[in-house]
């Protein structure tokens, strides 16, 4: 695979501690067994292996890797995690590791969308992997589990999917199901790794549940738009051509992006899938919900990539109740 030539390339071989409770963005405690003493609520039975999307973006003459200490990622890790992870999860069962994450902007000018995305296979995933499998020896203890992730966090789970969990089947078997938003998964993937299956449905398991969205008109090329992709409509559950009106989503919120407020919008965002580009189409005021100044030089105007789960936040949190509870019920 092809390696970093940066300054960072030789501490980038070290691998994270994440026995260090300070290299987690979320990690609950858990009252141990007997302890009756400040008794809390009882956790969720179902844990959130959760991934944020890049949170941080190189400057002129910085390396296109970021240090786990990096401030801004930290920060915006932080943003991600109350303002993404809580479309799947309540807080107290979200485990998130801080992971060391490549420049997006130099990922996407790679030759290919496949080589960029295999760059972060490389010291991300190293991360990430190592991250799960502490969360599994240490924290797990046997529950069932669901991932999430956004962007480049999705393809660091995808790699983990395709990797470790192909490798410890026995731990598959108890994943609820993944959340791999704002990634293009194509049927060559999963033509290469049969243990994994796209969701078909509201309530399969075990299953990857993936699409990106635009806007009908978009102001140049889509990066993420692959007509190889599976994907899924987030309001209706399927994966056909049927649109689904804004009327049926259960409603989208607007964060804003220097407080963190989310405001709750109604419902406002539809959803179709267009196969020929591997999107869900959405009709929303794309000034207001595309990709901001920052990455408009490789998300053009119309794709609507940082709002991939706002948009359909309410939409996602009872599909996510509704696959545990289908979990649960089946496995007693």
């Amino acid at each position: 695979m092809t390696k970093i030539d940066d300054p960072l390339a030789a501490s980038a071989a070290e691998p994270t501690d994440y026995r260090d409770p300070a290299n987690w963005l979320s990690l609950p405690t858990r009252q141990a067994p007997g302890d009756d003493d400040n008794a809390q609520p009882a956790a969720p039975p179902v844990d959130l292996f959760f991934c944020y999307p890049t949170a941080w973006r190189a400057r002129q003459g910085q390396a296109p890797l970021c240090t786990l200490d990096n401030s801004e990622m930290r920060r915006w890790a932080d943003f991600y995690l109350k303002t993404r992870a809580s479309a799947f999860s309540a807080p107290q069962n979200i485990y998130a590791p801080y992971y060391r994450q490549l420049d997006a902007a130099w990922a996407l000018s790679q030759k290919t969308l496949e080589e960029g995305a295999g760059l972060m296979l490389d010291i991300p995933y190293t991360d990430v992997e190592s991250a799960f499998d502490h969360y599994i020896k240490h924290h797990n203890n046997g529950r069932p589990f669901m991932l999430a992730g956004h962007s480049q966090g999705s393809v660091v789970l995808l790699g983990l999917l395709c990797d470790y969990l192909a490798k410890n089947p026995r731990i598959y078997e108890r994943m609820v199901a993944a959340y791999l938003i704002g990634i293009p998964i194509s049927q060559d993937t999963y033509a290469q790794n049969p243990h994994l299956r796209p969701a078909e449905r509201a309530d399969d398991l075990g299953v990857i549940i993936s699409y990106n969205t635009q806007t009908l008109k978009v102001d140049g090329p889509n990066p993420l738009a692959s007509p190889t992709s599976l994907l899924i409509n987030p309001i209706s559950w399927r994966t056909d051509t049927e649109p689904a009106l804004a009327s049926q989503s259960l409603g989208s919120v607007y964060v804003h992006s220097l407080s963190g407020r989310m405001e709750d919008l109604g419902s406002i965002a539809s959803a179709c899938i267009d196969h020929t580009c591997g999107v869900v189409i959405c009709d929303v005021d794309r000034e207001k919900f595309s990709s901001k100044a920052a990455s408009r030089a490789y998300f053009p105007l119309g794709v609507l990539h940082e709002n991939d789960i706002p948009l359909y936040y309410y939409d996602l949190l009872a599909n996510a109740k509704l696959r545990t509870k289908t979990w649960l019920a089946a496995r007693p």
